[in-house]
């Protein structure tokens, strides 16, 4: 009886697909294709956020703001006045405000405020060489005499006076430079100009207002 021989096949996946190695090779490039896509889209939003940031850093730590000076709260002592011989005199008692509102030091030279009547200089204070801390404002007490000593004969001073309101400016500049993250230095001067209304009848300051 002659003997029977069995040859054996391949077992065909179950859902009777077989894979070419064309495909396999297919799908690998596909994967690296796709994982190169992702990575250049991670690089793309990197940058754009990068420079979103230094754009923002630009526009407010880097970007120089011109400091400002202001008289503060103010007060007087020993006024006195005359509407015969047109006059007054008295102690201008203030604060000096220099305000920094940049992301360093802003560092001045001294410098003069001078307290004027029709343009007329009537008292000048020293404002001594300082230094505005990053956002931060100098703060300097000061005691002014006021006088008319140099001020030419008046009708309209008289007339203030028999009214009741005296009205003086002010006006200062400090020049300075801002320095920034301690390589950055811009050179900025800030100035003041005020006006002050003086109550004779109580001899206090009625009003303040800077610019």
């Amino acid at each position: 009886m002659a003997e029977k021989t069995h040859q054996a096949y391949p077992l065909a996946p179950a859902n009777g697909y077989i894979r070419s190695d064309g495909e396999s090779l297919v799908s690998e490039d596909e994967l690296k294709r796709r994982k190169r896509i992702k990575l250049f889209t991670y690089i793309g939003i990197f940058i754009v956020f990068q420079i979103a940031v230094m754009a923002v850093f630009g526009l407010t730590v880097m970007k120089v703001k011109t400091p400002k000076v202001r008289l503060g709260e103010s007060t007087l002592t020993d006024f006195t006045s005359s509407t015969t011989t047109p006059s007054f005199a008295t102690t201008f008692n203030t604060q000096i405000r220099v305000k920094n509102t940049n992301w360093g030091p802003y560092k001045f030279d001294a410098g003069n405020v001078t307290f004027l009547y029709q343009d007329t200089p009537v008292g000048t204070v020293v404002v001594p060489k300082g230094k505005a801390g990053m956002r931060g404002t100098k703060k300097i007490n000061v005691d002014v005499s006021l006088n008319t000593v140099a001020l030419p004969s008046s009708s309209t001073l008289s007339s203030e006076l028999s009214g009741g309101v005296l009205t003086l400016t002010s006006e200062a500049k400090l020049t300075g430079k801002v320095e920034l993250m301690l390589i950055m230095k811009k050179k900025k001067s800030a100035s003041m100009s005020c006006t002050i209304k003086i109550d004779v009848s109580t001899k206090t300051v009625k009003s303040l207002e800077c610019k």
